[in-house]
């Protein structure tokens, strides 16, 4: 069994800034972690891996910049077997469509893979559109919402969380599944992993080697377009009782509680 986990490496702060000419993150500067919800992609690609009687390998993908090759060595101490980044100033400023193609090509590139997994969205974006696209590019199944994930030889039986509930399905390889936080705890590196993730040979892949059409890459191959870039003014006015006021807040909150419910 092949297994490709899709990973993003994301800025380490709600302090995100953005580019006013045309709308992108500007990422230099600041500090990096790998996406939230990637690392329970890439602990379910482990349990996978652990209990399976079969053969099993892990490939862990990335689009970014150079240093995004640290995402990917945390990635191979926690278990993953081997890493593909895919890095080129051509695919700069990429929306979620530009780099659903990127990844989907790298998936036809790197080849075969039976179940791709990925984080349910990425918190410098928050569109959940990525895994998706990268499924309806390859033409294969896909499963979003994923909170349980139960392996089987020729298939896999989840649970994703629906509007009304839950809903299980039994989904045949291959197929990509977005993943939430409440599929499982991600595991913690160990020293052996650290040591052998940085002598570890990353497989790089640029624009060159992918069968895309440079006009189809990066901004230029973008349909999203951001014409304007603000931030909101905190108009909210606040205030704070404490000590011996505690309870005259209280009353007051109370009344006006009251009153909004009166003046409806």
């Amino acid at each position: 069994m092949k297994i490709a986990v899709l990973i993003k490496q994301v800025p380490d702060t709600d302090d995100v800034k953005l580019d006013p000419n045309t709308g992108t993150m500007i990422r230099e500067g600041s500090g990096t972690i790998i996406n939230p919800l990637d690392l329970n992609a890439i602990e379910a690609a482990v349990q996978i891996k652990r209990n399976r009687i079969n053969p099993c390998s892990i490939t862990v993908i990335t689009m970014g910049p150079p240093n995004a090759q640290f995402a990917l060595r945390e990635a191979l101490a926690l278990g993953a077997d081997q890493a593909v980044l895919l890095t080129d100033r051509k695919f700069a400023g990429a929306d979620s469509w530009a780099t659903a193609k990127v990844l989907a090509e790298s998936l036809k590139k790197t080849g075969g893979y039976d179940l791709i997994l990925a984080g349910e969205k990425a918190t410098d974006g928050e569109t959940g559109q990525v895994g998706p696209e990268v499924a309806a590019m390859l033409s294969i199944p896909c499963a979003t919402y994923v909170t349980k994930i139960e392996n089987h030889e020729e298939n896999v039986v989840i649970t994703r969380i629906v509007e009304d509930g839950f809903q299980r399905q039994r989904i045949h390889f291959p197929c990509l599944i977005t993943v939430l936080s409440d599929l499982n705890r991600p595991g913690m590196p160990t020293l052996k992993g650290k040591m052998d993730s940085r002598r570890a040979t990353l497989i790089t892949l640029t624009a060159g080697d992918l069968d895309i059409n440079p006009d189809e890459l990066g901004l230029m191959g973008s349909p999203t377009r951001v014409v304007k870039v603000t931030t909101p003014q905190k108009t909210r006015k606040t205030k704070r009782y404490s000590g011996n006021g505690v309870e005259k807040g209280i009353v007051e909150l109370a009344e006006k509680i009251k009153s909004s419910v009166l003046n409806r």
